[in-house]
């Protein structure tokens, strides 16, 4: 049976990397691509194509095209059973694509040294897959790959240049306070839109807190955990609703 090397791109550095190290032998890299991600996204992914030689193919989800659109169908925003956004926007595409495949997968992922209990635990729930992880492989640290990024010459995504963690897309169901106070100041708009479908749906982004009662002061975005917004925050769905 035919093996086919796979690399999940998220928009993130990490992913890039990755990719970038398996690059002789990956055969296809996917991106799923959706409306609220930064514009320069697709800048930075035309870019990792051109180093790695390697086409990234796009995948979108048919029904959905925004988070808001998830959102106000579901009524659900984010909680215990993870965010609603990533399972239809993310996790479904991926499914889809995955029942049209024959043969067995290899799939590259892009975590760093640090992260070696998030790859253990892919690896318990998605045990059907082969897996590979060339950062944590070599040992890498996330600035390392950040660096590794500047020497190849090409630039990290606007939202790492602003100042956040991560390529999520703007406005992420997932940040805490920090994050969308950052957000506020940011992208008003995004904020201000956020704020109003909390209330029209009854829930909100950060527990206990709707966006329109957050203090502009309160949280530190530097103190905030959020992971890139891929393979974790499908787990995370996945170890809530087993």
């Amino acid at each position: 049976m035919n093996k086919k090397e796979v690399c999940w791109f998220s928009g993130g550095v990490s992913s890039f990397i990755a990719a970038y190290l398996r690059r002789d032998t990956i055969d296809e890299i996917f991106y799923i691509d959706i409306d609220d991600q930064h514009p320069d996204t697709m800048r930075f992914l035309h870019d990792c194509e051109k180093a790695l030689g390697k086409k990234i193919t796009i995948l979108r989800n048919d029904k959905f095209k925004t988070v808001e659109e998830v959102i106000r169908k579901t009524r659900y925003v984010n909680g215990p059973q993870g965010a609603r956004c990533t399972l239809e926007l993310k996790k479904q595409v991926r499914q889809e694509w995955e029942k049209q495949q024959d043969g067995e997968m290899v799939y590259v992922w892009g975590y760093d040294g640090t992260e070696k209990h998030r790859a253990d635990r892919l690896q318990q729930t998605m045990p059907e897959y082969e897996h590979i992880f060339p950062l944590l492989d070599e040992n890498l640290t996330k600035e390392e790959v950040h660096g590794m990024l500047l020497r190849l010459g090409i630039k990290r995504p606007a939202m790492y240049e602003m100042g956040y963690r991560n390529n999520n897309c703007i406005g992420c169901v997932k940040g805490g306070m920090g994050y969308w106070n950052k957000i506020r100041k940011d992208f008003p708009e995004v904020f201000e839109e956020r704020a109003r479908l909390e209330r029209e749906i009854g829930n909100s982004c950060i527990k206990g807190v709707f966006l329109d009662e957050l203090e502009p002061g309160r949280g530190r975005i530097d103190d905030e955990v959020m992971e890139e917004c891929g393979i974790m925050c499908e787990i995370a769905y996945d170890k809530t609703t087993e």
